[in-house]
């Protein structure tokens, strides 16, 4: 089997991992950016086209006010940072979710980067203040009825194809309210690694494991 078209991740343990080495909450998320930074290029290297990632979710926001403004700010400085390298190396940026939760410079932020990035060929896709259940309420509020396909045109992924591959890190196993809708025929892998730690090697098997499947779709063969 050839690798997957578009891999999701649950970055999960960045708090584990700053409390495993003494440090605060915040010195996790920003190990976990840099993370994210390696497997975006492990995806683009393997042939991927389509990464996804679960930032921050719509129950998040009931983190402390010092973590959750902390984890806002880190957003917009990755924003800032990588602009220059997402642009020059054709990678696409988009945000899913719900942006009227984030403040009105972040969403003008975001949409900045969105149009800049728009040709890109390998996309980068941020959920943030993102919930599966929200997102299929807010797309069904709209459904005038139709097919799997029109419903899904509706979806904050529309355009996007269904993740092959979700990937879960820290050794939780569940999908926490995330791609609900799209990830009906998803193949899973479950690391107990926690997501700072999340490296090549790692990356490796999870690609490893999912050429071993056999994807029926719900077919027989």
């Amino acid at each position: 089997m050839s690798a997957p078209r578009h891999v999701a991740v649950i970055m999960d343990g960045n708090g584990r991992w700053a409390k495993a080495k003494g440090l605060p909450r915040l010195m996790g998320h920003r190990a976990g950016a840099d993370a994210l930074d390696r497997v975006m290029h492990y995806c683009r290297d393997a042939g991927v086209e389509f990464l996804t990632v679960y930032a921050f979710s719509t129950e998040n926001w009931k983190r402390s006010t010092e973590e959750v403004s902390g984890l806002m700010k880190l957003l917009s400085s990755f924003i800032h940072k990588k602009e220059k390298e997402l642009v020059g190396n054709g990678i696409r940026f988009r945000v899913i979710g719900r942006r009227t939760d984030l403040s009105e410079k972040l969403q003008k932020e975001i949409a900045a980067l969105e149009k800049k990035t728009a040709g890109g060929s390998f996309t980068l896709v941020v959920a943030l203040s993102y919930g599966g259940r929200d997102e299929i309420l807010r797309a069904a509020a709209k459904f005038q009825g139709g097919t799997e396909e029109d419903f899904s045109a509706l979806l904050d992924t529309a355009g996007i194809p269904d993740p092959d591959l979700i990937v879960r890190t820290s050794g939780e196993l569940r999908l926490s309210n995330f791609l609900l809708w799209q990830a009906a025929y998803a193949e899973f892998y479950f690391t107990d690694v926690l997501w700072p730690d999340f490296g090549r090697e790692e990356f490796d098997k999870a690609l490893a494991s999912f050429a071993k499947r056999e994807r029926r779709m719900g077919g027989r063969k």
